[in-house]
């Protein structure tokens, strides 16, 4: 007699918190107001501030960083709007040199 297999049936585990909001509304559209400056280890982004044009946060002015090529008045496709870059820091803050 051969023996039957019995599979378990899998529950699906519940999503985290913070991917329920990526999804909740999709991409929402921000412009490109001005470019702070350059950051990241290797100076491989660019923060930028930006204003949201549509969603629950329209017209919020905020901070983000972005990855690539970009210019003001570009448009953005933000998967998020709650989440805001922090600031840059000047490199010289206190010293002999300030």
């Amino acid at each position: 007699m051969a023996k039957t297999q019995k599979i378990k049936e899998q529950k699906q585990k519940p999503t985290s918190k913070g991917s329920d909001k990526l999804t909740d509304e999709g991409a929402v559209p921000a412009v490109v107001d001005y470019i702070v400056g350059r950051t990241g280890t290797r100076g491989e982004l660019t923060q930028v501030k930006c204003r949201v044009l549509q969603g629950k946060n329209q017209g919020k002015q905020m901070r983000r960083n972005v990855r690539g090529p970009v210019r003001k008045r570009d448009i953005l496709m933000l998967r998020e709007t709650e989440i805001e870059s922090r600031k840059l820091r000047s490199k010289i803050s206190k010293g002999a040199f300030s």
